[in-house]
């Protein structure tokens, strides 16, 4: 317990201590009146949960370019309008290609003994007896179209062999030739369980929260200074990949019926489940394929290049492996319908305002958001109704605590974020900028010759203030992570002090990935996302079937709320926009 003291009273030392070191010019804060009439509506007055209930328990899941997204678009911004926001709209992005609907599933093994298993088909997996709609014949001139004949419906259920593909390289492929044909194949090795004896929840010690302060500048000569990556293990990281690969376009390539793999991670049932595979050629330099154009399963020209697919909860796919390698004869009855969407290329952006009162600063923009699409097996609570749920919150804090922001506030709810932040990333290019070559978004280098990074502004760009983030799951708001933004420390410093009772101390120079405010860091744009306790986030819910609203903790996700608008209100009424870092060559 004494060491715990001693680290909690450091870091709330090196909380403070740069306050006054760094801040150079004055810092805008808002009025504590101000901040204590935001307190007020977002800790005793929210309606938080009601909107997360809504778009987990009554919208569902929302994978993209699903009927589902749709319904949560148009429900946001009527909701956004309630709200008192102006200029509620949706705006298109595409084309993305098709969506898809599970309409039925289930799957047992019916022998050597029967029992029904936990599994979860992939996104965009065909289904069985696909069946295809003919055009309506056309019988003559002034004469009435003839409908086609009814035909029954085909059967979507199927019942096959198990076959565990023990192979793992092109040699143990050979064995399976020719014998695959019809069959449910079990593709992944088993993974070993192990008590959890720690419990799944986490939050940030003071300790972890210290070292994260502590965090160089992730463009200064430091890491450039910190040791080469391992080659020997990308390569072998590589080589797994590519095996991975080739076993995947083997398997729909010899014909089996359906594909299965096991959860990579979880356990208890957790199911973690994403996107289909694609039978892919493999390049001969294999760096090739991350760069290379190639079919998404949302393509309509990659229905023909897949088989139905699932993934299983490991203690299942692991008890059928074992009686499959003890010679046991198992056979599984799957039923499995989908649709496919093919009538609206597009997706949607959801965005509205609360309009600027500053005559000389109302063109400008704060924004914040969070992405609304889901995976398909949960409800997409933690990832990402949290982070839509937060953000809508606080612009309703902000309008019903009657505060007039001086520069406009634009709420964005993204979509396509799963699939490569593409929601967000289009919304950049069209109103804000572009960079063209360097490293794309997510650091891989550019395909093709490669050419110096060059920034392409759009009209927007000089406008826009500063964008915040929330895509971290459940967890309260500890801190902010500032992109190597060191500009940013001073203000973030002050607009925490009155949240430091709620434990959100923690500023930490370096960057985190995998959400929308990329889009916005990658162009120069601050773009900040919020440092969150962990809580079951990796364990249990991203991406598995248990991200449901029954994961949400109501007290963190008032906080977050609470803290979002503080940040939100105060970068609004900054006399100046916020300082922008230098951007990296």
């Amino acid at each position: 317990m004494l060491r715990r003291k001693i680290v909690g009273a450091a870091i709330i030392y090196a909380f403070l201590l740069p306050t006054t070191l760094l801040a150079q010019a004055p810092v805008y804060t808002a009025p504590k009146a101000d901040i204590d009439k935001i307190k007020e509506e977002g800790l005793k007055h929210s309606q938080i949960m009601n909107t997360l209930n809504y778009l987990t328990n009554v919208i569902g899941q929302r994978l993209t370019a699903s009927r589902n997204l749709k319904h949560a678009n148009e429900w946001t911004r009527d909701t956004l309008t309630k709200f008192g926001l102006e200029n509620s709209h949706l705006e298109a992005w595409g084309p993305f290609g098709r969506g898809w609907e599970l309409e039925r599933f289930s799957a047992q093994v019916t022998s050597p003994y029967s029992f029904p298993v936990i599994a979860y088909p992939k996104a965009w997996s065909p289904g069985f007896g696909s069946q295809v709609v003919m055009p309506v014949e056309q019988t003559g001139k002034g004469k009435k179209s003839k409908a086609p004949a009814a035909t029954a419906a085909p059967s979507t259920t199927i019942t096959g062999d198990v076959v565990y593909l023990d192979a793992h390289d092109e040699a143990g492929l050979a064995k399976y030739k020719g014998q695959l044909k019809g069959k449910i194949v079990f593709m992944s090795g088993t993974r070993e369980l192990k008590a959890d004896f720690e419990g799944m929840a986490h939050r940030f010690t003071a300790q972890e929260l210290l070292d994260m302060a502590n965090s160089p500048d992730p463009d200064s000569a430091v890491r450039a200074a910190a040791p080469a990556p391992n080659q020997a293990n990308m390569q072998d990281r590589l080589k797994r990949f590519v095996d991975g690969l080739k076993r995947a376009k083997f398997v729909i390539d010899e014909g089996a019926a359906m594909v299965v793999d096991n959860s990579s991670r979880g356990s208890g049932g957790t199911v973690f489940v994403q996107s289909a595979s694609v039978a892919a050629d493999i390049p001969a330099n294999p760096m090739d394929f991350f760069t290379q154009k190639r079919l998404s399963p949302w393509d309509k020209e990659a229905e023909a290049k897949m088989v139905p697919q699932m993934t299983m909860a490991t203690e299942d796919y692991n008890r059928i492996v074992r009686m499959v390698e003890a010679g046991e004869k198992v056979q599984m009855t799957i039923d499995l319908k989908v649709k496919y969407l093919d009538d609206d290329p597009m997706v949607y952006n959801t965005i509205a305002e609360i309009p600027g009162s500053d005559p000389a600063l109302k063109d400008q923009v704060v924004m914040l958001g969070g992405h609304m699409d889901s995976w398909h097996s949960g409800t997409g609570a933690t990832d990402n109704a949290a982070g839509v749920s937060v953000a809508m919150e606080a612009v309703r804090i902000l309008k019903a605590a009657g505060l007039k922001p001086r520069r406009t506030i634009r709420i964005a709810l993204w979509t396509g974020e799963e699939q490569g932040l593409i929601g967000s990333r289009e919304y950049v290019t069209k109103h804000l900028g572009e960079m063209k070559g360097g490293r794309n978004i997510f650091g891989i280098p550019q395909s093709g010759p490669q050419q110096k990074p060059e920034l392409i502004k759009g009209a927007e760009y000089e406008n826009i203030s500063a964008y915040y983030n929330l895509d971290n799951g459940t967890g309260k708001i500890r801190g902010v992570y500032m992109q190597g933004n060191e500009a940013a420390r001073p203000y973030f410093r002050a607009w925490l002090t009155p949240f430091l009772d709620m434990d959100a101390t923690t500023l930490t120079l370096s960057n985190t990935g995998g959400t929308d405010h990329l889009s916005f860091d990658r162009i120069g744009i601050p773009g900040f996302q919020f440092i969150q306790d962990e809580v079951e986030y990796d364990q249990r819910t991203h991406h598995s079937n248990q991200d449901v609203y029954d994961r949400i903790q109501a007290g963190d996700m008032m906080q977050a709320a609470t803290i979002m608008a503080a940040f939100v209100y105060q970068t609004a009424m900054m006399d100046e926009r916020f300082p922008r870092k230098p951007m990296a060559q």
